[in-house]
């Protein structure tokens, strides 16, 4: 995991200071303050092109659908694949129905 490079308390804080946010408008407040508009853009494209990639679409349609550049899919792709599990973790929980328990 290259995450456990990064490991400490600042990234704890990090990770603690998301988990405390309360709902939606808090993280875009948050993210608002935290991150430039580039930077959100990029996250944002990345998790829309791994549920792309999870419902079977192909690089083509996905590059036109989401402006990713090959190199950007590829990239989520290998996360997907051979990853730490972050993006199955959102992604089967984003597909949840809203009623169902963990």
């Amino acid at each position: 995991m290259q995450i456990d490079k990064l490991r400490g308390q600042e990234l704890d804080q990090l990770f603690d200071a998301v988990l405390s946010l309360k709902n939606r408008e808090e993280c875009y407040q948050f993210f608002d303050d935290l991150a430039t508009m580039n930077e959100i853009q990029s996250l944002t494209q990345r998790l829309a092109v791994a549920r792309m990639l999870d419902d079977g679409e192909t690089y083509q349609e996905i590059a036109d659908k989401s402006k990713a550049s090959t190199t950007t899919i590829s990239r989520v792709k290998r996360a997907l694949t051979y990853g730490s599990g972050g993006y199955r973790i959102v992604l089967d929980r984003l597909n949840r129905p809203k009623n169902e328990e963990e």
